[in-house]
């Protein structure tokens, strides 16, 4: 029996391997110049960074917030961040880590393009009150 493509129902097994997959994504959060971000703006998915022609550094919120907005997340709970740089130039995005983040890889996402350019980020609950940011691309 062949399950429908729509109307909201579950697809089980293999499923319709050709369908999209759909997921929550929130509208993206933006930043401009140097700024200690927020929990709302890594955990969105796409963070939309502009410094114009001017490198920014944006730190990362402490390991501490985001225990205290992600009460839910277990020891080895992930989320992905993709920042998009939309500045000009010399407009060079660095992270920074808040109190109790390890970042791995580089820090920086340069303009390498006319439109910008972009950089993707894992973040990894380790321990309570430690987390660890991979860069993936």
């Amino acid at each position: 029996m062949a399950l429908p493509n729509t109307g909201g129902g579950y697809q089980l097994g293999d499923g319709n391997l050709l369908e999209v997959t759909f997921f929550d994504q929130p509208a993206p959060q933006t930043a401009t110049a140097t700024a200690t971000l927020t929990v709302a703006q890594i955990t969105g998915g796409i963070l939309i960074g502009n410094p114009s022609t001017s490198a920014a550094t944006y730190t990362l919120p402490t390991a501490v917030a985001l225990d205290g907005l992600l009460t839910n997340c277990k020891v080895d709970s992930a989320f992905d961040l993709n920042i998009i740089n939309l500045g000009t130039s010399s407009g060079v995005i660095t992270l920074a880590v808040g109190a109790g983040i390890t970042l791995v890889g580089l820090a920086t996402t340069a303009i390498t393009s006319a439109v910008g350019s972009s950089s993707h980020w894992r973040f990894r609950k380790t321990a309570a009150g430690a987390w660890t940011v991979n860069r993936i691309s």
